[in-house]
């Protein structure tokens, strides 16, 4: 829209809806991309479902909107119900129960949401809606951009399943941006056709991650001995991120790395305290001996992966491109992931870091293991990993792609818009 005075083109809002189960490489990401947003032709406007630190940080970079959208939590609900033995001896009753939770949903957390967020695009009125997150938990943005007739465009971060509703959800926004190869295959067997998705990579501000941050400083904080052999896992306190296998790894491992510390990494979404409080109780065991920390939210993340001596990605579930994967390899520190997933696309084994098989506890041992027992090794994968970050995950690549997609769905062509839309094909990353 031209500028009455001056006659150029104002800057186009951009409503960024974020609503994940915590504070995790999802809402950095969403960070690095706002922070470094063309504001000639884009203004952001961030709606987040918390308001918590550090979320609030968000306010210094862009126009922050915080609409709570959990005000009953109803999956820390659904686990009890689902812990509970007695209730499934009664017939139909979990039915019953879950369905009722499911309404409380709706008109607890989900109408609040909605609302707000209504409220919001009357008052700012975006030229496009960008859901940080798939449709399903993001109906509210997906269907509030549907009823105003603003283009929707979402993130896709994770693995999807195919139910009915699901495949509606995926029918309504415009464009679909898929975080690897691998989502975006996952999002075409919804009914997804290859021009409403362009799968982009993740982006990173490589260039403030500080490689000479000190590590020992960070050991120094959590009680770290400087000659431990220190192994982290990285990444919020949810049960399919893997700390379990991590610490089955590290039982496995103590008698063969006396010096081995373990590290768990990563804040903990409320909902998932039950889960924290089940990683402290195995921790405690004896034959760990004190040597399992948890650190919880780490602000300065160099710090703590230049304090690690290998830095491990656990999940089992397939993660789509994690943020820690990025991170870690930018910083070149030696690498273990598992073999599935976005990792598969990020990580060349043998090369920039080492993958083991899903699951398997005695496979992520014996990766640590090598590493420890050839340190040239970690070196050697390091130097390979940063040179590969830099060429493939630098947030002004990621930043021009996205552009580009909003540039073609408002009409607004440019140069770098051209060809931006499209399947993997025409994907700069493939």
């Amino acid at each position: 829209m031209p500028d009455a005075k001056s006659g150029t083109a104002r800057p186009l809002r951009v409503l960024y809806v974020e609503n994940g189960i915590g504070y995790g490489g999802a809402v950095i990401c969403l960070r690095h991309l706002v922070r470094n947003l063309d504001r000639s032709r884009f203004e952001p406007i961030v709606v987040t479902g918390w308001a918590t630190e550090p979320y609030r940080g968000i306010a210094d970079e862009a126009k922050w909107v915080p609409i709570a959208d959990r005000r009953l939590d109803v999956p820390g609900l659904r686990r009890r119900l689902e812990s509970a033995r007695w209730l499934q001896r009664v017939p139909g009753l979990p039915w019953l129960l879950g369905q009722a939770l499911a309404r409380a949903d709706d008109v607890v957390n989900f109408l609040p949401s909605f609302l707000g967020l209504v409220a919001t695009i009357v008052r700012e009125r975006p030229a496009l809606i960008h859901a940080n997150n798939e449709p399903l938990c993001n109906r509210a943005a997906v269907l509030a951009g549907k009823l105003f007739g603003v283009p929707v465009v979402c993130h896709v971060r994770g693995d999807q399943r195919g139910s009915r509703l699901m495949r509606w959800l995926y029918s309504l926004p415009d464009h679909f941006i898929p975080v690897s190869r691998w989502i975006s295959e996952g999002v075409g067997a919804l009914g997804v056709p290859a021009g409403k998705r362009t799968y982009v990579y993740d982006g990173i501000e490589l260039e403030k991650l500080d490689t000479g941050a000190d590590g020992g400083a960070f050991r120094d904080r959590f009680g770290v001995p400087r000659e431990a052999f220190a192994v982290g896992l990285v990444g919020l306190l949810i049960p399919w991120k893997g700390q379990k296998l991590f610490l089955e790894a590290g039982r496995q491992l103590l008698e063969r790395i006396p010096n081995l510390y373990l590290l768990i990494v990563g804040g903990t979404p409320e909902e998932c305290r039950d889960y924290e409080r089940e990683l402290h109780a195995a921790a405690a065991d004896t034959v760990f001996g004190g040597r399992v920390l948890f650190t919880g939210h780490v602000s300065d993340m160099a710090q703590a992966y230049l304090g690690l001596d290998v830095v491990v990605s656990a999940s089992t579930s397939p993660e789509p491109l994690g943020t820690v994967v990025i991170e870690s390899l930018a910083l070149g520190r030696p690498l273990v992931a598992p073999n599935h997933g976005g990792a598969v696309e990020m990580i060349d084994h043998e090369r920039t870091g080492l993958l083991f098989t899903p699951g398997d506890a005695r496979a992520l041992a014996g990766a640590i293991q090598r590493f420890h027992d050839d340190p040239a090794l970690g070196v050697r994968l390091g130097r390979a990993a940063r040179e590969k970050a830099l060429r493939t995950f630098s947030v002004q690549e990621h930043v021009a792609r996205v552009q580009a997609i909003y540039e073609r769905l408002l009409d607004r062509p440019s140069a770098e818009a051209t060809g931006a839309i499209g399947e993997e094909g025409r994907s700069r990353h493939g």
